[in-house]
C-alpha cells in the first residue's frame, strides 16, 4: 500500500485533525487481541472480533485503541515473538482485516496505536532461521547476539545474564553438522533472541518495519521493552549475589536502559514526524527513576513513555502524592505529558492488587477482599483520570474485572510460568476473556467459549448487566471520560495545587476543578468544594461540608 494511498485512506478524521497534540491528554484504552472479541467461534480473539466492537470504545469516551501484538507468530509469548513483522497472524486474520480495522477506527474517530517489537524476534524468523542453518560465519549471525561459550570446550553461557523469563539469558545451538556450537542470547524465553542493534541492518529493518504501519495508517507505535535493543559493549558479567532479577527496575544493567537506545529514537522521531495526523511513539520503559523515563519523552524522541513507578504504587495518600510529584517534575523540563496507568496486560489486575495488602508487588496470587478491591480500583480511577496528562485503561477494568487466580495448571500459556525462576509467570490471570453478555459459552466473547476459562460470576460484571445501570463500574467509567473530556481544566497540564486535607486523603485543585481521594477505611469529613460532578462511591453534605466514605473519590466543580 503506497503513502499517499494511505493518507487518503486512512487519514484522521476532520475532529481527530482540529485536536492538536491530542495525545498530551489522552485516554488510550489497550486490546489484548486474544482476550476481546471473538468473531468465528474458535475461542480466540481476533481483528474482525475488535473491529465489530469498536462502536463500543467509542461510546466508552477513549481517544485511541492501542493493540497488543497480532503479527505472524508461533506464539511462544503470546506474540511477542515476531516471525514476520509486516504480516498479520492467521489466529487473528490479515493484513485485509488490519487495514478494515483502522479505516472502522478513524470513521468513528478513534486512533490505533500498534506494538512494535525491536528488542527481540521469533526464532522462527527467517534471518534466525537462516543464521541456524548456515552456521558459525554466517553474516545473519551478526545480526544476533552468537558468541561462543566459555570454558575448555565452549559448555558455559558467554555471560552471566539472567533472562527475565529465569535461567540464563543464553541457549547454545546445535550446528548443521551436529556439534554443539555457539550460543545465542535472549534477554527473554529462548524463543526470542535478542537482535544486535550495532549492525546497521537491524536498524534498516525497523525503519522499513515503521514505514509499512504508518502507510496502513496508524497512528503510532507502543514500543516493547524500549529501554532494551542497545547492550553495554563487551557484554560484561554483572556479577553480585547470582539474584540479579532483584535489580531489576533499581539499577542501570548492561542489557537495559543504555544511552545508547536514544541515537535510535532519534532517528524513528524523523520517520514519524514525515507524516500527517500526529503519529505518536509510546514507550515501555523500565527504568530505575522517573527521570531516566523522562529522558525517552525528550522533545527530539518518544512522545510518552508509560508511568510504572506510578502502576506499581499502592493505595496509599503519601506514596500517591510522591510519585506523582516526581512524575510531573520529571516530565516538566522536557515537555512531555505524564502517563498514568493502574492495569495492563503484564500485572495483576487493579482490583485485585487494591483488594490484597500492600507490600506483595505487581502479581498476585489471592483474591483478597474484593469488595475492597473494587471500591479501591474505582476511586483509583477517578484519581488516575483526574491527573494532568494521558491515562491508560487495560480491556476490561472498566467492569470492574479482578484477576483470575485460580486458573487450573493445564490451562495456563504465560511462558514465564514454566521456567520455574523469573517473573512469577501468573500473568495468564490479567488475560482472560472480558465477558460481553449475561449468558453463552462464553459470555459474548464468542460462540466457541474462551482459550482460558471465565469464572461463572463474570457474567454479572458484563457489559450487558452494567450498561444503563445507575452506580455500575462501567457507567462510573462512561461518566468520568465524558466529564474528563467536558472540563476544561482536566486532560493535559504539568502540575497540581495541593490543598490541606486530613490524614490519608488527598486533595488538589486544578482550576476550577477539584479531586479528593480518601485513602482511608474510615469516613473523612472534608470542605465542599461545590458542585459534585462525580464520585465513586455515595458522597453526603450538610452545611459545607462533604461526608466522603472510606475508599471514595470525588470530583467537584467550584465553577
Amino acid at each position: 500500500m503506497s503513502q499517499q494511498h494511505s493518507a487518503l485512506a486512512s487519514a484522521p478524521t476532520p475532529a481527530q485533525a482540529k485536536r492538536g497534540d491530542w495525545w498530551r491528554d489522552a485516554v488510550i484504552y489497550q486490546v489484548y487481541p486474544r482476550s476481546f472479541a471473538d468473531s468465528n467461534g474458535d475461542g480466540m480473539g481476533d481483528l474482525e472480533g475488535i473491529r465489530s466492537r469498536l462502536p463500543y470504545l467509542r461510546d466508552l469516551g477513549v481517544d485511541a485503541v492501542w493493540l497488543s501484538p497480532f503479527y505472524a507468530s508461533p506464539q511462544a509469548d503470546a506474540g511477542y515473538d515476531v516471525a514476520d513483522y509486516r504480516a498479520v497472524d492467521p489466529m487473528f486474520g490479515n493484513l485485509l482485516d488490519a487495514d478494515a480495522l483502522i479505516r472502522d477506527a478513524h470513521e468513528l474517530s478513534l486512533r490505533i496505536i500498534v506494538d512494535l517489537v525491536p528488542n527481540h524476534s521469533s526464532d522462527q524468523h527467517e534471518w534466525f532461521k537462516r543464521a541456524l542453518r548456515e552456521g558459525p560465519g554466517s553474516p545473519l549471525r551478526d545480526r544476533y547476539h552468537f558468541r561462543p561459550g566459555k570454558g575448555a570446550h565452549g559448555e558455559l553461557p558467554p555471560n552471566d545474564w539472567e533472562s527475565i523469563f529465569g535461567g540464563p539469558a543464553w541457549t547454545r545451538v546445535t550446528e548443521p553438522d551436529g556439534t554443539p556450537g555457539e550460543w545465542y542470547l535472549h534477554l527473554f524465553a529462548p524463543e526470542q533472541p535478542d537482535f544486535n542493534w550495532e549492525h546497521p541492518a537491524v536498524g534498516d529493518e525497523f525503519r522499513s518495519i515503521l514505514r509499512f504501519w504508518l502507510d496502513m495508517g496508524v497512528d503510532g507505535f507502543r514500543i516493547d521493552v524500549a529501554h532494551g535493543m542497545v547492550k553495554a559493549e563487551g557484554l560484561p558479567d554483572i556479577g553480585g549475589d547470582g539474584d540479579q532479577l532483584k535489580l531489576l527496575g533499581n539499577d542501570v544493567m548492561p542489557f537495559f536502559d543504555q544511552d545508547g537506545v536514544h541515537d535510535i529514537y532519534r532517528q524513528w522521531r524523523l520517520i514519524l514526524d514525515e507524516y500527517a495526523g500526529e503519529r505518536i511513539f509510546v514507550a515501555e520503559a523500565w527504568t530505575p527513576t522517573v527521570d531516566r523515563t523522562a529522558n525517552y519523552v525528550r522533545p527530539d524522541e518518544l512522545h510518552q513513555a508509560f508511568n510504572f513507578q506510578y502502576l506499581g504504587t499502592h493505595w496509599d495518600a503519601e506514596e500517591l502524592r510522591k510519585v506523582v510529584d516526581l512524575t510531573l517534575e520529571a516530565m516538566r523540563p522536557v515537555g512531555a505529558p505524564a502517563t498514568w496507568v493502574l492495569s495492563n496486560h503484564d500485572v495483576t489486575r487493579h482490583a485485585t492488587r487494591f483488594a490484597n495488602p500492600p507490600g506483595l508487588g505487581t502479581q498476585i496470587r489471592t483474591a483478597g477482599d474484593r469488595a475492597l478491591g473494587l471500591r479501591r480500583a474505582r476511586a483509583a480511577t477517578l484519581l488516575m483520570l483526574a491527573l494532568p496528562g494521558s491515562a491508560y485503561v487495560y480491556q476490561g477494568e472498566e467492569l470492574g474485572l479482578p484477576d483470575v487466580v485460580d486458573l487450573p495448571d493445564e490451562v495456563r500459556q504465560d511462558p514465564a510460568y514454566f521456567r520455574g525462576a523469573g517473573q512469577d509467570g501468573f500473568r495468564d490471570g490479567c488475560r482472560v476473556p472480558i465477558p460481553w453478555t449475561r449468558e453463552g459459552s462464553s459470555y459474548g466473547f464468542g460462540t466457541g467459549g474462551s482459550w482460558l476459562p471465565q469464572p461463572a460470576e463474570w457474567a454479572d460484571l458484563s457489559v450487558e448487566a452494567q450498561t444503563g445501570v445507575a452506580g455500575s463500574t462501567l457507567e462510573l467509567y462512561r461518566s468520568a471520560l465524558a466529564v474528563r473530556r467536558a472540563e476544561p481544566d482536566l486532560g493535559a497540564g504539568d502540575s497540581v495545587e495541593w490543598l490541606r486535607a486530613p490524614e490519608g486523603v488527598l486533595a488538589f485543585r486544578r482550576g476550577e476543578f477539584v479531586c479528593v481521594a480518601n485513602t482511608t477505611g474510615e469516613s473523612v469529613t472534608t470542605p465542599a468544594y461545590g458542585r459534585v460532578l462525580l464520585a465513586s462511591g455515595e458522597v453526603a453534605e450538610v452545611d459545607g461540608d462533604a461526608k466522603v466514605p472510606a475508599d471514595t473519590t470525588v470530583w467537584w466543580t467550584t465553577a
